[in-house]
């Protein structure tokens, strides 16, 4: 036991270290960080970073277009993915295996070789620089890491016992309402864990949201908090209310927006964690 939780101890701290040290240094003003005798605790909580950061990053403009820029395409993956997830899991049907061969292959195939195609497909179809670029690929069950979705609800539906979806056979009723009926109320876990992976990844997917959702415009109405940390530094010093190049691209306010970023993703998941883990517990039903 010494030997299990002295390793776990090591793995968390290898994670919360620099967690915990962005968080220390967000709130230290320029004195602090002058000062080799301040390490981790700072001298007063400088609440003035997270302000500046803030104002910069246009923080709830871009949480709001963020929110629906990683929420409605999660949406769409949960939906099409358990669809197709419970067709592949209880149907038999021609060419079925070569069809997972091309999901498994889907999700293989590194996203930079596409990425180019993509861009070309969507600007020809007029949706380039509008959140259509998440949505519809999502609609067709091709959005962010969407054959891996598929194959968890696969993996859950193989598990819902067989006589369940014969009972409700027997009563009468057809495919579809012993999918609404049975199948999707049984897959609360599966729906949670898809919710959050895909909610995450979209969230922090800087570089398509650029490409994409952005596109050629110049000032492109659609943006998120990972987006505008990557222009932060442009950003903040054109905004910066001191004149002082040195406070103005301070390593706190640097962390502060780093917080910034991130705190709606730890929230979020403090939240939901007993349901987090309770869907990863509950693989499936089993007595069968």
């Amino acid at each position: 036991m010494v030997l299990i939780y002295g390793l776990l101890i090591c793995i968390g701290f290898v994670y919360l270290f620099p967690l915990l040290n962005m968080i220390s240094t967000s709130f230290m003003n320029m004195d602090d960080l002058l000062d080799t005798s301040v390490k981790w605790i700072p001298s007063s909580f400088y609440l003035q970073n997270y302000i500046d950061a803030a104002k910069s990053m246009d923080f709830w403009v871009s949480f709001a277009k963020g929110f629906v820029i990683a929420g409605a395409p999660t949406l769409c993956n949960i939906v099409i993915c358990m669809v197709v997830g419970y067709g592949f899991a209880r149907y038999e049907f021609k060419g079925k295996k070569i069809l997972m061969v091309v999901l498994i292959f889907s999700y293989i195939l590194p996203s930079q070789v596409t990425m180019i195609p993509k861009f070309v497909l969507y600007n020809n179809m007029g949706i380039l620089g509008t959140l259509w670029t998440f949505i519809l690929p999502a609609l067709f069950g091709n959005g962010l890491n969407a054959p891996i979705f598929i194959l968890i609800f696969y993996q859950f539906f193989k598990q819902v016992p067989k006589v369940l979806m014969e009972a409700a056979a027997i009563d009468g009723a057809g495919h579809f309402k012993a999918f609404f009926r049975i199948a999707v109320p049984s897959a609360v876990p599966a729906i949670i864990t898809v919710l959050l992976f895909s909610f995450v990844w979209y969230w922090n997917e800087s570089y398509l949201t650029e490409l994409y959702v952005q596109g050629l415009q110049a000032n492109p109405f659609w943006s998120n908090l990972v987006v505008q940390l990557k222009n932060f530094d442009t950003s903040f010093s054109t905004r910066a209310t001191t004149g002082d190049v040195a406070t103005s691209l301070s390593e706190s306010v640097r962390m502060a927006a780093t917080t910034l970023s991130i705190l709606p993703l730890l929230i979020a998941y403090f939240i939901l964690q007993r349901f987090f883990v309770e869907s990863i517990d509950r693989s499936g039903i089993t007595g069968e």
